[in-house]
């Protein structure tokens, strides 16, 4: 799933722009995806690998690797915001485990992530009006996004639970 995210994000997703304000940041789907319990300094180790990946790809010197770090390195305390950790462990979130808690979730980590990478990007808020519209712009589109992939994924494991 990582390769398939990195290419995504870097020959599709970046050439999209909504209203020239929103980008799709498909890629933190991946962090997203660590199973609940997942060790903290492996997932802020694997956020800033992939991270470093798309700014390679990108010319973005850092602000993607930031951006994914912080939310790794977030990901374990926002779980326990929003469902048991211990109830779920070692298993991965999802739709159809966490329901309307993983929904929140998603929403959240990817809003803090796109106001961790907008920031850096904009690196002033001189234009705080154009900022704030770019971060929610930005992460309502991801956010549909990663329910879109969340619903292909329920829709794959449903036809092959019927299969079998």
């Amino acid at each position: 799933m990582f390769v398939l995210l990195v290419l995504l994000q870097v020959l599709v997703l970046n050439r999209i722009s909504f209203l020239s304000y929103a980008v799709p940041f498909a890629y933190i789907y991946f962090v997203l995806k660590l199973p609940v319990g997942f060790s903290r300094n492996l997932s802020t180790l694997l956020g800033f690998i992939l991270g470093f990946i798309i700014d390679i790809f990108c010319n973005t010197p850092g602000m993607n690797a930031a951006a994914t770090t912080l939310i790794g390195f977030l990901c374990r305390p926002v779980q326990g915001l929003f469902f048991m950790i211990d109830d779920y462990d070692e298993q991965t979130p999802g739709l159809r485990l966490l329901g309307t808690a993983y929904m929140k979730f998603a929403f959240f980590l990817t809003l803090i992530h796109h106001i961790g990478l907008i920031s850096i990007e904009s690196f002033s808020y001189f234009n705080i009006k154009l900022v704030i519209i770019r971060i929610l712009l930005s992460t309502v589109l991801t956010t549909i996004l990663i329910f879109a992939f969340e619903g292909f994924s329920l829709k794959q494991k449903s036809s092959w639970q019927k299969s079998t």
